[in-house]
């Protein structure tokens, strides 16, 4: 067996509304699960357009236990290519910010730039782009350079 590619991730968030309009009306991700106009009934899918669903949500309510702060076992955050260059991390970044989200940092990775952000239920999210001329494939050493601070 090889893995051929990370298809999906499933996040359970406490209230699914508030979600789905943070990952379809901040991000800009389309939403095909349950199909545009219809209810949410427990569960809202978002796809690039890759593959059937690249992100699914299923509620559990105001009542679960949150994400515990701090060094703990578990998802880190998942990243999400914005664009192909500053100008477009720039405009993320800006969306985010007037929607009010929560803006946990920027870095220069040399292979990508990347804003991180929380989502509602603060799970880390990832924005980036690849910049522009890094040939990580034949230098495959850049991915473990030295993190750099971002000035967007």
């Amino acid at each position: 067996m090889a893995v051929q590619e990370l298809g999906h991730v499933v996040l359970y968030v406490s209230d699914l509304d508030r979600s789905a309009a943070f990952y379809r009306d901040v991000l800009g991700w389309r939403q095909v699960v349950p199909a545009p106009g219809e209810p949410l009934h427990g569960v809202a899918g978002f796809s690039g357009g890759r593959t059937h669903h690249e992100l699914l949500l299923i509620e559990v309510g105001p009542g679960a236990q949150p994400i515990p702060s701090g060094r703990r076992v578990g998802m880190y955050h998942f990243g999400l290519k914005v664009g192909d260059n500053d100008d477009d991390l720039r405009e993320a970044l800006r969306r985010v910010e007037a929607a009010g989200a929560t803006v946990l940092g920027a870095s220069d990775h040399q292979v990508t730039h990347s804003l991180y952000i929380a989502d509602p239920d603060g799970n880390e999210v990832e924005l980036y782009i690849d910049v522009p001329g890094v040939d990580w494939r034949n230098d495959p050493l850049l991915v473990a350079a030295p993190i750099r601070p971002l000035k967007l």
